[in-house]
């Protein structure tokens, strides 16, 4: 009798099943945040850069170099000799400060203290890390980063504010090599 109750049970459990229906949404959107966002970002975008374009024009002392990556750059210090750049997993020491486009000091050198950077490996913001990439031991470059490659809309919750465009000065003092196993 157990058994044939247990069988009945899973009999009505299974026929009652039934495959999951997608429920509608209550309401539909326009899409017009977006599209008001979108407007918003191209206008920042197109401000930042043109504050960062008559910031390199009034420096006559660098050269700088436009990135692929969406950021500019000039070499202080450039080692010509044939020499590594890091890769994935290669550890980068390095000094930086932070600056806002006028200038004013946001982190100094001495604040931020030296850096071990596992290449692509840890937290650090997007210019940086793709900055550091195209440098090489020995070598300190000025980067000028618009807010997106920078930190971005939520800044860095301390002293980088909401869409901040920045300054990095930043020194690569080594990089060594990821053991390959």
């Amino acid at each position: 009798m157990k058994k044939i109750a247990t069988i009945l049970v899973i009999l009505i459990s299974l026929s009652a099943c039934k495959t999951p229906e997608a429920r509608r949404p209550i309401s539909a959107s326009s899409g017009s945040f977006i599209d008001q966002s979108v407007e918003r970002n191209k206008k920042l975008n197109a401000q930042e850069h043109t504050l960062i374009k008559s910031i390199m024009e009034a420096d006559n002392s660098l050269e700088y170099i436009a990135s692929p990556n969406g950021f500019w750059y000039a070499y202080e210090t450039k080692i010509d000799v044939q020499a590594i750049t890091p890769n994935f997993g290669d550890i980068v020491n390095f000094d930086y400060d932070v600056k806002t486009l006028n200038g004013d000091t946001i982190y100094s050198e001495e604040q931020l203290k030296t850096q071990n950077y596992a290449m692509d490996q840890q937290e650090l913001f997007s210019g940086l890390r793709e900055g550091l990439k195209l440098m090489k031991a020995g070598e300190t470059v000025t980067f000028l980063f618009p807010s997106q490659k920078a930190y971005g809309y939520y800044g860095d919750t301390k002293n980088i504010g909401t869409s901040v465009p920045l300054i990095c000065r930043v020194t690569v003092n080594t990089i060594t090599q990821k053991e390959s196993n």
